[in-house]
């Protein structure tokens, strides 16, 4: 139990992070290129490089190269389940708040 314990508590730390969160955010949706991650999230280039080079050292995303392009996607089952839980609770339900508080 301590062993799933630790594992849970180290993806929740790199989770932790804004903009780790919105990059797996972004990913949960489907592959993405560099570009199209940094115009998604509005992460500038250094921070950005950053933080996928921590994403990949936690084995939470994959690269695949094409050409010039280098893709990212989701590599961590258990991390793509607490993205959607975290979804389900803060993105789907943002609308209906703003609609209830007009």
């Amino acid at each position: 139990m301590r062993e799933a314990a630790e594992s849970a508590c180290a993806l929740m730390k790199v989770l932790s992070n804004p903009d780790r969160l919105m990059l797996l955010c972004e990913l949960s949706e489907g592959e993405r290129n560099v570009g199209e991650l940094q115009e998604a999230v509005g992460i500038v280039q250094p921070t950005l490089s950053q933080q996928l080079a921590v994403l990949r050292e936690e084995n939470l995303v994959e690269t695949r190269r094409d050409g010039k392009n280098i893709y990212y996607s989701v590599a961590s089952p258990p991390a793509l389940a607490v993205l959607q839980v975290l979804h389900a609770q803060f993105c789907a339900a943002a609308p209906k708040a703003r609609r209830a508080r007009k």
